[in-house]
């Protein structure tokens, strides 16, 4: 018996024609905000096969039957396609050929294959890797909006306690084998 092997596709949903509510607001979370709650699976894989039709016929249609939605989040903007590994490019050149959400006057978008994987385990551990870098650039371009003049401070951090690493004065001491220091 033969195992069918599958491809992951790990999707994020950016948008590069939207615009700025504030203009404190960084450029990065303004591309990755999020999408419409009323984007469901069945939706996108409406739009997913139509677009196949359309650029590639009836053979781009039926070599994209077995594809399936594993993970869809509106709050990050992502999604998790699995598809059969002989048509994983097919599906990648359909959604990149993709420009609006699948809604009701859906907004302009780009579909970014961030990865394909052989395992749903690797892309859910890169999607939760890019939201956290996501999060940890939001913060620091925010840090950086609400720094200071005082330059000595921004250079080290500005005192945060969070960032100091404690370093105990005892692993700095050498020790013989009975466990007292020397005193040189």
């Amino acid at each position: 018996m033969v195992r069918v092997k599958e491809r992951y596709l790990l999707i994020n949903i950016q948008y590069p024609e939207a615009k700025k509510p504030n203009p404190t607001i960084p450029d990065v979370v303004v591309w990755h905000q999020p999408t419409t709650s009323s984007l469901s699976p069945d939706k996108l894989l409406r739009a997913i096969k139509q677009t196949a039709q359309k650029y590639f016929g009836k053979h781009g249609q039926s070599c994209l039957e077995t594809i399936s939605v594993k993970y869809l989040s509106n709050a990050t903007s992502t999604f998790i396609l699995r598809v059969g590994r002989p048509h994983f490019r097919l599906l990648w050149s359909t959604l990149t050929l993709m420009d609006v959400i699948p809604v009701k006057n859906g907004s302009p978008c780009v579909f970014n294959v961030v990865r394909v994987c052989g395992t749903i385990k690797k892309a859910e551990q890169e999607a939760i890797r890019r939201a956290r870098s996501l999060v940890l650039i939001a913060s620091d371009h925010s840090r950086a909006a609400t720094q200071s003049d005082d330059t000595l401070g921004n250079i080290f951090g500005g005192g945060r306690e969070e960032d100091v690493e404690m370093v105990d004065f005892v692993d700095f001491v050498d020790s013989d084998d009975d466990g007292e220091s020397e005193d040189n």
